[in-house]
């Protein structure tokens, strides 16, 4: 199987690389959680916490559903499945052509 240069989606990498973005995620992959919680765990400030929110939720990673004047986050795990395709087969393109080697001009 052939991989195309592009197949990583490069701007989701960038998204999910950030420290506090992948604190979030991690944390929204145990249990659905509400911003109030999100700041009581990394420690960031509620603004922060907000502004890194909306990212995910404008690629899709997380879901939001209101409760009274709060808000629920929940982990879409396909954008996450997504990416891990790419992974898997840029792995498999690599292990497939590890003996194909280009002659220096």
């Amino acid at each position: 199987m052939s991989v195309p240069a592009d197949v990583l989606p490069v701007e989701l990498l960038r998204l999910v690389a950030d420290p506090l973005r992948a604190r979030i995620i991690g944390l929204l992959a145990r249990e659905t959680l509400c911003t109030t919680h999100l700041v009581e765990e990394t420690g960031a400030s509620q603004t922060n916490v907000s502004n890194h929110l909306k990212l995910l939720r404008e690629a899709g990673l997380v879901t939001t559903e209101p409760c009274g004047r709060y808000t629920y986050y929940t982990l879409q795990p396909s954008v996450l499945r997504t990416l891990g395709a790419a992974f898997a087969a840029l792995a498999d393109t690599a292990e497939a052509n590890v003996e194909s080697k280009r002659a220096c001009p």
